[in-house]
């Protein structure tokens, strides 16, 4: 079988490596959505759902020509989360999105990953000032989304769940 090329492009910093899933994340991805903390994420699943997700994600790439990178600590090579830009048919636009696994939180790695991510929306597909739509029970997305200079713009219902739309500071503006 011929595989079908995959173009999803490797970002690196100091501290992460943003790539595309591989098989090997599956535990790791399997253990988060096996917790409650997947509450804010689309909630818990198995095994089999969560490699479903995994596929969706490297999907996305193919259908949007952009998506969710997988979060590699650079430090000990381990699967860390992940951040990207999606936008699926329901949503008001292409959103930031980040999430980082048990172990990895209060590192910063989720900061450098989103700001990273941020980084290449801006000057790769001209998204220079992307949305986060955050639950408000999500204290620690809130507060990351703060950190990176995000602003509540409105109230939005997605899924029949209340969440906010945070703004992202215009990239254009910030470097000026």
């Amino acid at each position: 079988m011929t595989a079908f090329p995959c173009p999803i492009p490797v970002v690196e910093t100091e501290r992460v490596i943003l790539r595309a899933p591989r098989d090997a994340d599956l535990p790791a991805y399997a253990a988060y959505f096996a917790t409650p903390r997947a509450e804010f994420t689309g909630g818990q699943r198995d095994e089999v759902d969560t490699y479903r997700m995994l596929m969706n994600m490297a999907g996305h790439w193919h259908m949007r020509g952009y998506g969710l990178w997988v979060i590699e600590d650079r430090a000990t090579g381990a699967t860390a989360g992940w951040t990207g830009i999606l936008h699926h048919l329901d949503w008001p636009e292409p959103e930031l999105g980040w999430t980082v696994f048990d172990g990895f939180e209060g590192k910063g790695l989720a900061h450098d990953a989103a700001k990273a991510a941020r980084a290449f929306a801006a000057a790769d597909l001209g998204l220079p000032a992307p949305i986060s739509l955050i639950d408000p029970r999500n204290a620690r997305s809130e507060a990351l989304a703060t950190r990176l200079g995000a602003t509540v713009e409105r109230p939005f219902e997605l899924h029949d769940t209340a969440v906010n739309i945070w703004r992202h500071p215009d990239v254009r503006e910030v470097a000026a």
